[in-house]
């Protein structure tokens, strides 16, 4: 889960890493008051989770409180890809000379956090490993020790920056493996990390990647995190602890566990059809699990069948059976079901099932997948 920028830069400030002073705005109006506070010229910034904001014209600078109020009536409701801009982050103009990048990251491939430090910074970091090998310091980092002083001083001699400011890059390359560490995050990065002659070390833009997983032990960070932009069937599979990710097909999957979600997404598409979504409801769901997710695959227009597939283990065949019946019910849903259920209770689920208009129960999930290809109105290919 991507934070805004203006909301990783607060939490970097919690933990000593020098930002420079900003204040965000949601309307034109606010503008005249944040320009007093703050002084001018002052660089107002889009505040959408996506990249490249700034080639697309997402960030600008005004020089006066007149040309402020005019970008941010312009920048306010603009469309950057795909998301709207709800909110800006009005913020002092630094002066700066040298740029850097500094980020803590989880390398899979290495199994566990790394450093990752280079110069210039302000560019894509994945474009400088890409052309400039050279300029890109990696440092593993050992979880079970931490972020040792002489990584530190290996990123710093790395980069070429001078010596008098190795002591302030190290109290912010610790700030930033405690808030990669304390808020589980995946990644924190500063690109650029500035050098303001008057101020020092400035964080001019920030990015901080939470781990979703963790997100139940960093409530705080959720409840409070702008969700503008986000698919609002995402946010809803979130509250209710399901893994939810729309595609762009027509048959809704609701099944459990993730591997019995990728096999039934990988049997649609060998018979000719397009999954809506990939919609894991875990291994030990509930009723009340079982109802959010079938109703957040209802609500999805696209949607032209639906396609249940569960193997009980945990989960109940009877608690699944009883959940998508309360849907037809209360819901009074018009997509046809095709039923899959095998395992724990599966018996009786089946009888609860059976006659009911919109449902059709199959045997195997090979002609679950066809029936649900044939009823959305597309041909099935039999391989």
């Amino acid at each position: 889960m991507r934070l805004h920028e203006y909301q990783s830069k607060r939490i970097f400030g919690k933990y000593g890493i020098p930002i420079p002073k900003a204040k965000t705005i949601s309307s034109a109006s606010q503008i005249k008051q944040i320009t007093e506070e703050l002084g001018t010229p002052v660089i107002l910034k889009s505040q959408v989770r996506v990249s490249g904001r700034g080639k697309a014209g997402g960030i600008r600078l005004a020089r006066d409180v007149k040309e402020a109020e005019e970008i941010a009536a312009h920048l306010l409701g603009m469309i950057i890809k795909g998301q709207p801009v709800h909110k800006l982050l009005v913020e002092q103009v630094a002066n700066f000379q040298n740029e850097y990048y500094l980020a803590i990251s989880t390398d899979r491939s290495m199994g566990c956090p790394v450093l990752i430090a280079s110069m210039p910074g302000d560019v894509s970091i994945d474009e400088v490993a890409s052309n400039h090998p050279e300029q890109v310091i990696k440092i593993a980092i050992d979880p079970t020790i931490g972020l040792s002083n002489y990584q530190v001083r290996e990123a710093a001699f790395g980069m070429n920056l001078p010596k008098k400011y190795w002591t302030s890059f190290s109290e912010i390359s610790f700030g930033l493996w405690r808030v990669f560490c304390e808020t589980d995050a995946e990644s924190a990065e500063i690109n650029p990390l500035v050098i303001d002659p008057d101020k020092g070390f400035l964080a001019l833009d920030g990015k901080l990647f939470l781990d979703e997983n963790a997100l139940f032990r960093h409530i705080e960070l959720y409840d409070t995190q702008e969700i503008n932009g986000e698919d609002p069937l995402v946010i809803e599979a979130r509250k209710f602890g399901l893994n939810y990710v729309k595609l762009d097909g027509y048959i809704g999957c609701l099944v459990n566990g993730a591997g019995l979600a990728m096999a039934t997404m990988d049997i649609i598409h060998l018979f000719g059809g397009k999954p809506a979504n990939f919609l894991d409801i875990g291994g030990g769901a509930d009723l009340d699990k079982v109802k959010t997710g079938l109703r957040i695959v209802i609500s999805d227009r696209r949607v032209r069948s639906i396609l249940i597939n569960i193997f009980g283990g945990i989960t109940h065949c009877d608690i699944v059976a009883r959940g998508i019946l309360q849907i037809i019910v209360e819901d009074q849903p018009s997509v046809p079901i095709i039923v899959r259920l095998v395992g724990t209770n599966s018996d009786e689920a089946r009888k609860m099932l059976r006659g009911q208009g919109l449902i059709t129960l199959s045997d195997t999930m090979d002609l679950a997948a066809q029936t649900a290809i044939s009823v959305s109105g597309e041909t099935v290919i039999i391989r």
